[in-house]
């Protein structure tokens, strides 16, 4: 999986990156045909938001998520794109066994 992490009015320090990396890499459990994985991290005013794009083989999901903390909106962001990568497995084992019948 390819990964870039980038920031919006907010330096992406170390620890940071490392943090955004290892939320991601347990979306790979899911689902391994992850391509490429973009996220925007941005601080307006008191709100934190934190966004994704994940080109997977045959979709491109999107999730974004704001919260008082950055962490906190990461793992937001985190939960949301594993249910939209599970939703996404689902149908191709739904279209693949509707083929069979």
């Amino acid at each position: 999986m390819q990964l870039s992490i980038t920031g919006h009015h907010l330096t992406v320090t170390e620890p940071l990156r490392d943090y955004v990396t290892e939320k991601l890499q347990k979306l790979e459990r899911h689902y391994d045909h992850i391509t490429n994985t973009h996220v925007v991290l941005s601080v307006e005013k008191l709100q934190h938001r934190a966004e994704a794009t994940i080109h997977i083989s045959g979709a491109e999901l999107f999730a974004e998520s704001d919260c008082d903390d950055l962490y906190a909106a990461i793992d937001k962001l985190t939960d949301r794109l594993d249910r939209q990568i599970l939703k996404h497995k689902e149908k191709l084992v739904d279209r693949h066994h509707q083929r069979t019948r």
